[in-house]
């Protein structure tokens, strides 16, 4: 397909025994709130937040999640995520949640997020310094 218009963003982190679930592991929920956490985090950290000014903001129009491994109590997992493309009102953001002990990814996942008017909710084009943030990341 197409090549992603973003680098991608990672982090390691080491899962806490208050993500698992009655089952013995990671559960579904939690992927979610770990995609959105590091969206946030990855556009904060190349300037989307400065870009966007005060007066718009995203919303989460879908999640899609493949559950393909468990995770368990105190495993490495890296989490990745890159923005695949960017159209007039809307970006998809893919994720990878990967094992670090053997490489295998346990979830992926995307995200089709909407720039909004922070005021009515409703989708505002959006403007250019947002989208060369994604495209030229400030180290």
């Amino acid at each position: 397909g197409p090549m992603p218009i973003s680098p991608i963003y990672s982090r390691t982190i080491q899962i806490p025994a208050s993500a698992i679930d009655e089952n013995g592991h990671v559960n579904n929920v939690t992927y979610v709130q770990w995609m959105q956490d590091i969206a946030v985090e990855h556009y904060a950290a190349i300037g989307g937040i400065q870009a966007q000014g005060p007066d718009a903001t995203w919303v989460v129009r879908e999640h899609k999640i493949e559950y393909l491994l468990p995770a368990f109590e105190s495993e490495e997992i890296e989490i990745r995520t890159w923005v695949e493309d960017i159209r007039r009102v809307r970006s998809l953001r893919k994720y990878e949640f990967v094992r670090k002990g053997d490489g295998k990814v346990l979830v992926k996942g995307e995200t089709d997020w909407v720039f909004v008017d922070a005021k009515t909710g409703r989708p505002l084009a959006i403007p250019e310094e947002v989208t060369k943030v994604f495209e030229n990341p400030s180290p």
